[in-house]
């Protein structure tokens, strides 16, 4: 079929970028990457994928151009510019932002692209780096169902659901929705945890009971084995940490604009370095 894509340029080779370009590759799609540290791409030549040297090297080779990078300022950044993906862009591609942004940055991105004959889609992700690894990620795709329908089979390559949520933004609206509800839970994790010490319990049967109980749910599940992972090193944690903290940001934005108080999301906000175990390396 004339439509379909064959080939994939993908931004952003960090913890959910990297594993996702893997599972692309690893599923027979031509793929170049670009990021800006070299260590990720040289890994992912290693695996099989031409390297770029700029986000518009990416989209001069690509059918539909995947863009995983941290927030806003850096999906403007590898989008725009001479060297950037809409500059690189052939007509007909598709530009997928998988990255946590706020819905307006998608509908920005668009209407630039609209020029280049490009449609964007927002599809950001919900699963984590082992959600990556293990192909049970959730797609959240705001924009036109055609174009999700191409993209369909790369989605599928990191996905087990794929939701098409409707108009362009709609996924970033999704998203940010449950970044809201992920860090409200930790919190919970947080203070389940540390009743359990204090109280003498074994905090791993307790996830048993509360796996079971009215007080389930995915974070609770997972709390020591994908969220807080007091093994990984205080700078490790600490990224995490930043990342879960920005994540936040959108909700807390838009709810601000639309005269909306989220004093859960408030809450969770500041206290995440005491959540997350980096209260003491932060404020040092």
């Amino acid at each position: 079929m004339n439509d379909s894509i064959r080939n994939v340029g993908f931004i952003g080779l960090g913890r959910m970028g990297k594993p996702m370009a893997i599972n692309i590759l690893n599923a027979g799609f031509g793929l170049t990457v670009f990021d800006s540290r070299a260590q990720p791409i040289s890994e992912l030549v290693g695996f099989g994928a031409c390297a770029a040297k700029s986000a518009r090297e990416v989209a001069e080779a690509a059918d539909l151009i995947a863009i995983a990078v941290v927030d806003d300022a850096q999906v403007e950044a590898v989008c725009g510019g001479d060297r950037g993906a809409l500059e690189g862009s052939r007509a007909g591609a598709i530009m997928a932002i998988h990255s946590t942004v706020y819905p307006e940055t998608v509908t920005k991105l668009a209407k630039l692209a609209e020029a280049k004959y490009v449609r964007v889609i927002d599809s950001p992700v919900s699963g984590g780096e082992i959600g990556a690894r293990e192909k049970s990620l959730c797609y959240m795709v705001g924009g036109e169902l055609a174009a999700l329908e191409r993209c369909r089979e790369v989605f599928s390559t990191s996905a087990s659901e794929i939701f098409h949520m409707g108009a362009l933004g709609n996924g970033a609206a999704a998203k940010m929705i449950v970044q809201v509800v992920t860090c409200i839970n930790m919190l919970g994790a947080h203070e389940a945890e540390t009743l359990a010490e204090r109280s003498g319990l074994d905090f791993a049967k307790l996830q048993k009971v509360l796996h079971v109980s009215s007080a389930q749910s995915f974070v609770t599940d997972n709390w020591l084995q994908r969220f807080k992972l007091a093994q990984d090193p205080m700078e490790v944690r600490r990224r995490r940490t930043q990342v879960f903290q920005k994540s936040l940001a959108p909700a807390i934005e838009a709810a601000r604009q639309m005269g909306l108080s989220l004093p859960g999301a408030d809450l969770v906000e500041r206290l995440l370095p005491q959540i997350m175990g980096t209260e003491d390396s932060d404020s040092g």
